[in-house]
């Protein structure tokens, strides 16, 4: 599933190309045609992310909200001098501006909105690290109170928002970790330098838009560690996520995996000792 960084990402570059201009939206597929016309033609205000939340505001007051899910994209073109592309596939949702098309496929949500929903729906969701309003004090309250394992609350998108698999995994590992620790032992200092790494490491990801969260004192595992895991077809560096049975980068005790809350564990019990 698209973590944070990459919805901030589409965020941005939607709102580059399509932000001011009135937007012809349209529904190829057909699922999404009466929300289509009620924003078709309208002018796209703004363009909002939170967490992995997507939200294009058009005037006067309608929005349009996509999740991606775990199957989402979003294409974003160039329009070709010959003009728009017929759709390939199953095109939820098309955009087309003056210089661009964006085509969404596969989306777990794309619907439209009143203000007041939206409201509504960033009050279920947590704190978002990449969001200028972002308020660490609202997860810490969470975060404290809870038995739950703080593997289990980072990845609650009522608690943190835009966290996900990759992001859990590394940042538990980068301050050693033990993912089963419940979040009420976790700690003020802890989880305030867990919620400084968050900002750093998702705003390096909207920047490079990729994953890499190696330390910059570990640069040389880069190139010369045997057993590390480059996954160039999604451009991530990292140190347990999804290196199971593969040597921990610093200690060299096999990366582990397990099973926790529907979706895999990584972490290093070495480096992410509970003692």
């Amino acid at each position: 599933m698209p973590e944070g960084h990459t919805i901030r990402r589409l965020a941005g570059s939607h709102g580059r190309r399509f932000r001011g201009h009135e937007v012809a939206v349209s529904s190829p597929q057909g699922r999404f045609t009466a929300g289509a016309e009620l924003v078709d033609g309208r002018v796209l205000r703004s363009v909002d992310a939170h967490g992995k939340h997507l939200f294009h505001v058009y005037e006067p007051d309608l929005v349009v909200h996509v999740h991606l899910g775990l199957y989402g994209k979003f294409s974003l073109t160039a329009i070709p001098v010959h003009g728009v592309p017929e759709p390939v596939g199953q095109v939820r949702m098309r955009m087309v501006g003056s210089t661009h098309f964006a085509d969404l496929r596969g989306a777990t949500a794309c619907e439209v909105l009143t203000e007041d929903e939206v409201a509504a729906l960033h009050e279920r969701l947590g704190a978002d690290p990449l969001r200028r309003d972002a308020d660490p004090e609202q997860a810490w309250r969470r975060i404290s109170r809870s038995r739950s394992p703080i593997a289990t609350l980072l990845m609650d998108q009522s608690v943190i928002a835009g966290v996900g698999n990759v992001y859990r995994a590394e940042v538990l590992f980068r301050h050693g970790l033990d993912p089963l620790v419940p979040g009420r032992e976790l700690g003020r200092p802890r989880f305030d330098a867990v919620w400084d790494d968050l900002v750093d490491l998702l705003a390096d990801g909207v920047r490079r838009g990729s994953i890499d969260t190696l330390r910059p004192e570990h640069a040389d595992l880069r190139c010369h560690h045997p057993g590390r895991r480059h996954d160039r077809t999604c451009g991530r560096l990292v140190y347990v996520y999804r290196r199971a049975g593969l040597p921990c980068l610093l200690c060299g005790t096999e990366v582990v995996r397990r099973p926790h809350a529907a979706r895999n564990l990584f972490w290093c019990p070495t480096c992410q000792s509970a003692t």
